[in-house]
């Protein structure tokens, strides 16, 4: 009989920590007890899992050693994972965050499992593995087989960024202004999430800008990729903010060392794990944030060769930065550490 674990859901009750515990459900993972974690705010709320009620705890140093907890999932904030992570490793814990606070520590491993796998067996180092940002898993999913393939050099990447991103407040901010319009009362209506209204609008922020003009969100792209994929890619990204709910887009232009083919290329892509190529542009067939919701694959088309250097190509990548970007990574990650775990 298979080991099962005592799973800890910190921000239980969050955009992430949902949808988390809905995948957990979907492949069954093996779960002897699981814990949901929040704040004093949400404790006592009931969350259904497997068809079975569960009041959610506050979450406390004590607890991870309270209730024997073996994998602990973050989703709550950096703040969050900064104070209480370093109490469930010392409880025995491994702690899989899916926040900014430990990504770029050079002892804890950022790992898309996709990609980089082996970095897993990093986590006794700290007792933590981080999960990295939204947009930088979607497209190193997609960068990981061409690079092996081509030789990549140099990623030029545009976003268009769901309000999920940003949380809750953030989609809520958006309903609200949507029905403020149809109200003809978009001129009153109030913008918190966002330093801009996002209702029929875009906004080239995402995050503070740093020194040298770009935002956090575009540097943690450029920062991560390099450590994901152990090379080191000079990379470009313009992270804009855009008025849907779920599912973040990408365009992808890709310098390699060597000549590239589009249909070579959509050949490979076809056969990466948990890549979709949807690439049939003459069927109006390409990737939209609207088919992307509630799935667990990244998906690509838009496949094509630049008009003047044959080493370059251009993409759109779509993928549920719910899920591909935060949840589903987060319990891929959780399986590949039970997988290794388990050999021993």
């Amino acid at each position: 009989m298979s080991k099962k674990y005592n799973v800890a859901i910190v921000g239980a009750n969050g955009a992430v920590g949902e949808e988390i515990l809905i995948i957990l459900q979907e492949i069954d993972f093996p779960i002897n007890k699981l814990i949901p974690l929040a704040s004093s705010r949400s404790a006592g709320t009931i969350i259904k899992f497997n068809s079975k009620e569960i009041i959610i705890q506050e979450l406390t140093d004590d607890v991870f050693a309270d209730e024997e907890i073996e994998i602990a999932l973050f989703s709550a904030g950096s703040s969050v994972s900064a104070k209480f992570a370093p109490a469930a490793v010392e409880a025995g814990a491994v702690v899989i965050d899916n926040t900014s606070h430990f990504r770029m520590d050079e002892n804890i491993p950022l790992v898309v499992p996709e990609v980089n796998p082996y970095d897993i067996a990093k986590w006794r180092e700290r007792g933590i593995i981080a999960n990295p940002n939204c947009s930088t898993i979607q497209m190193v999913q997609v960068l990981k087989p061409l690079d092996e393939a081509y030789n990549l050099l140099r990623v030029d990447v545009s976003t268009y960024q769901a309000t999920s991103g940003a949380g809750k407040i953030a989609m809520e901010e958006l309903v609200n202004q949507m029905q403020d319009f149809f109200a003809f009362k978009l001129s009153n209506s109030e913008h918190k999430a966002f330093n801009q209204q996002i209702a029929l609008n875009v906004i080239p922020q995402i995050d503070v800008f740093m020194d040298n003009g770009y935002t956090k969100e575009e540097m943690k792209m450029t920062n991560e990729t390099t450590k994901i994929m152990h090379k080191k890619i000079e990379l470009s990204a313009t992270c804009v903010r855009v008025p849907t709910l779920r599912g973040h887009a990408e365009a992808v232009t890709l310098t390699f060392d060597s000549d590239v083919d589009a249909n070579e290329a959509r050949d490979i892509l076809s056969k990466a794990p948990n890549i979709v190529v949807l690439d049939k542009p003459e069927e109006a067939l390409y990737p939209m944030p609207s088919i992307c919701v509630d799935m667990n694959e990244t998906f690509v088309g838009r496949i094509r060769n630049d008009n003047y250097r044959k080493n370059m190509l251009h993409m759109f990548i779509v993928a549920d930065n719910l899920r591909v970007g935060a949840a589903t990574n987060a319990v891929r990650i959780a399986q590949k550490w039970v997988e290794m775990e388990g050999k021993k």
